[in-house]
C-alpha cells in the first residue's frame, strides 16, 4: 500500500479554516490569514521548502467537497447553470487524480495538466479507488477538515504536514474535534517568522 499523508495550515487553537465560510469567503473569517506565506508575504527558505513539499508530484489525492467547491446540494452552478469546476481554473495543481467526497456523485470532470475529479459518495471507496490509481506513489488527502478526521478515524494517515501559524481565530473548522487515539511523532521541523512546520509520523 503507498504511503498516505497529509497536509494543511492550522491556527494556534487548532483551526484549518475561520468561522463563516461563503463562496464569498472559502476560507472562513481570517481563514486567509493562515496562507499569507503562499500569497507573496514570505520568500523565507523554510517555506519555500515545504511548499515544494506540498506541491511534488503525487499519485492520487482524495478531497472534501468543502474544499473542491462551496455548491451545496447538487452540483450546480445556480449563477451560470454550469458544473463547478473547483477553485483552480483550467489547470489545477494536482496533475493526478482526485477523489471529491460527496453525497451527490457525478460525472468525473477532466481538467487540463492530467488532474480529473472523480466523485464519490464514501471515504473507504475514495481511499481503495486512490491507492490503486497511486500504484507505488504517494496518496495525500488534500483537506478539508472533515476528510482530515475521517483519514485519522479509518487510521490510514501515515505522515501528515501541520503548518502551525502564529495566530488565534478563536472557533472554525478543525481536524481533531471528535478524534480519539491519535498518536503521532515529530520527526522533522522547519520555522519561519511566518509558520512553524512540523512533519509528524504515525509510530
Amino acid at each position: 500500500m503507498p504511503k498516505v499523508t497529509a497536509h494543511v495550515s492550522i491556527s494556534l487553537d487548532g483551526y484549518i479554516a475561520g468561522p463563516h465560510q461563503t463562496r464569498e469567503d472559502p476560507l472562513g473569517t481570517r481563514g486567509e490569514e493562515l496562507h499569507t506565506r503562499h500569497l507573496g508575504a514570505s520568500d523565507h527558505e523554510a517555506d519555500r521548502a515545504m511548499t515544494a513539499r506540498i506541491l511534488a508530484p503525487r499519485g492520487a489525492y482524495v478531497m472534501g467537497r468543502n474544499m473542491y467547491g462551496p455548491v451545496r446540494g447538487e452540483w450546480w452552478d445556480a449563477s451560470g447553470g454550469e458544473m463547478w469546476r473547483g477553485w483552480w481554473g483550467e489547470e489545477p495543481p494536482y496533475h493526478a487524480p482526485v477523489f471529491v467526497l460527496t453525497h451527490h456523485p457525478h460525472d468525473p470532470v477532466e481538467m487540463e495538466g492530467g488532474t480529473t475529479f472523480h466523485f464519490v459518495t464514501g471515504f473507504d471507496e475514495a481511499m481503495e479507488r486512490a491507492v490503486e490509481a497511486a500504484g507505488d506513489d504517494t496518496v495525500t488527502i488534500a483537506g478539508g477538515a472533515s476528510a482530515v478526521r475521517q483519514g485519522f478515524a479509518a487510521g490510514v494517515i501515515d505522515e501528515i504536514l501541520l503548518s502551525h501559524v502564529p495566530i488565534v481565530l478563536g472557533s472554525g473548522e478543525s481536524i481533531f474535534e471528535g478524534v480519539d487515539e491519535v498518536r503521532l511523532h515529530p520527526i522533522e521541523v522547519h520555522s519561519s517568522p511566518y509558520a512553524t512546520h512540523v512533519i509528524y509520523r504515525r509510530p
